[in-house]
């Protein structure tokens, strides 16, 4: 197991007050020395912030793309790997707008866009709006990179240290840990004779480092936020969340039996005792994992397949590469499938889709990505919407726990 990230939450004001962020700065180096000093290898330190359309407000937040700037060279020069500058949100549409221009200056700077929560309900114009910003950022650059810093949010919440996701939403600084930990389930379902046992053993393994984690986290000066324990997969075989399903009994991912198994994953993580915070499920990122590339490749996976298990798991839809001419009509009804799933299960969930330019459905994806695998382009069955379903109101659906 390692830590994905140690996420650093602050509000950094606007003008920027770059004694913020040099605290955040110092802070991170002093965490990744502790965490390596218990024996963790750290992948990356990160900045999230309070959500950009409230830090620059309606009169500045076309600026966006300065400012995106700006918080690249701090960053750099405080040795902060990513920064999370947060989500559009639907009460300032042009903040929607601006951000493929600021994907466009920065490689390290991360947006998200809100398209529905509970206090909101589904709103079909953010929908749409994030749709076009995943167009837009296909053509970036010439592989589709660019939509890698950009997600679609439904009902997800602050404090999450997982990227694209993360926000902050008060005054106080605060800090948080992303796992990479699907390691641990390949390990422990690989000799157990029953689902107690493979349960039992994953809970034991959580706890554990959950334990460790959390007491390195008392020796630092910072409100420890929690663990996003959220079993993210390494692009190897033996680090991938699909191989553990396969582990635990399924023959291919993709093949019914695989809710299941996503169930029975998800609720070890639940059943688990440490201080959850985020998504703290399965992440299921194709392009980031060797075996779900893999199945996705042979055609065993299928994006319906990993909306289905969004229902029982974790984040949602992750590194999906799509064709590079599908269009925002098309990604539409997908992201609002993806809002009723979080709504009437009351989840956060959240889509990082990536249409490759160039490329048609089962064309061979080449990234030239430590952290991606290799795969290929997935079938999109969709549509535009029409009737009652084309227009651009706001709805809300109850959750079924109400």
């Amino acid at each position: 197991m390692k830590i994905r990230s140690i996420t650093y939450f602050c509000n950094p004001k606007y003008p920027l007050d770059e004694k913020v962020l040099q605290r955040a700065g110092q802070f991170l180096t002093e965490a990744k020395s502790a965490y390596e000093g218990a024996g963790y290898e750290v992948q990356t330190t990160r900045l999230a912030t309070t959500p950009f359309p409230e830090l620059l407000g309606q009169e500045h937040v076309g600026q966006l793309p300065i400012f995106a700037s700006q918080m690249d060279t701090i960053a750099q020069g405080l040795k902060i790997g990513y920064v999370s500058l947060g989500p559009a949100i639907p009460e300032l549409p042009q903040s929607y707008e601006v951000i493929p221009e600021a994907v466009f200056v920065s490689k390290i700077i991360f947006f998200g866009g809100v398209m529905a929560d509970r206090t909101r309900g589904i709103n079909v114009s953010a929908a749409r709006a994030c749709a076009d910003i995943i167009v837009k950022c296909a053509s970036i650059e010439p592989n589709g990179f660019a939509n890698l810093q950009f997600a679609a949010l439904t009902n997800v919440g602050a404090g999450t240290p997982f990227f694209p996701a993360a926000y902050h939403n008060t005054d106080e600084p605060a800090f948080a840990i992303a796992t990479e930990s699907a390691d641990l389930a390949v390990q422990v379902f690989e000799s157990a004779q029953s689902v107690e046992e493979a349960r039992s053993n994953l809970i034991r393994e959580i706890e554990i480092h959950g334990k460790r984690l959390t007491n390195v986290s008392k020796s630092l000066k910072c409100k420890f936020g929690g663990i996003d324990f959220s079993l993210a997969p390494f692009p190897s075989e033996a680090q991938s969340l699909g191989t553990a399903f396969e582990r635990l009994g399924i023959q291919k991912i993709g093949l019914h039996g695989s809710l299941l198994a996503a169930a029975i994953l998800t609720e070890a993580i639940d059943r688990a005792e440490f201080l959850h915070t985020g998504f703290s499920g399965l992440m299921m990122p194709v392009l980031e994992d060797a075996t779900l590339a893999k199945r996705a490749a042979e055609g065993t996976l299928t994006i319906k397949d990993i909306l289905l298990y969004s229902a029982v798991c974790g984040t949602g839809l992750d590194t999906i590469p799509l064709p590079g001419d599908t269009a925002a009509e098309q990604i539409t009804p997908l992201l609002l499938d993806l809002c009723a799933l979080a709504l009437r299960l009351d989840k956060p969930l959240t889509a990082r889709l990536m249409p490759i330019p160039g490329k048609k459905t089962g064309e061979e994806t080449n990234f030239d990505f430590a952290f991606f695998a290799p795969s290929r382009v997935m079938d999109l069955d969709s549509e535009g919407l029409t009737n009652s379903l084309s227009g651009t109101e706001t709805f809300h659906l109850r959750s079924r726990k109400q």
